[in-house]
């Protein structure tokens, strides 16, 4: 199957900047697009970024212009930088990859385990 595994998450006071990375692996054939989610407690999940293959990416209005997402098609991984970052960016992040099974190419959805991005001074 596919994996996703996240990393960078942490605490950063208002006004900083955080990179997330999530590297996808398993058997892949092919992976399609690849984005970023958060929940903060009390709410629904909700899109953050999210980017094709192609390198096409579109983002949720409250980040752009602080948020960039991007990926490395080779590597199977996508990055979420994020700067200018407030309290209300405070949430766990998750990322999601739609992507293609080796031998049976089933499409999958996937999700990481999340990381923790806490903005607080």
């Amino acid at each position: 199957q596919v994996q996703l595994v996240e990393s960078g998450g942490g605490l950063v006071q208002p006004g900083g900047s955080l990179r997330l990375s999530c590297a996808a692996s398993g058997s892949i054939f092919r992976v399609n697009d690849m984005g970023w989610y958060r929940q903060a407690p009390g709410k629904e999940r909700e899109l953050v970024a999210i980017i094709t293959s192609g390198g096409s990416a579109n983002y949720e209005d409250s980040v752009k212009g602080r948020f960039t997402i991007s990926r490395d098609n080779a590597k199977n991984t996508v990055w979420l930088q994020m700067n200018s970052l407030k309290p209300e960016d405070t949430a766990v992040y998750f990322c999601h990859c739609n992507a293609q099974v080796l031998r049976t190419l089933r499409s999958v959805n996937v999700w990481g385990q999340g990381t923790q991005v806490t903005v607080s001074s």
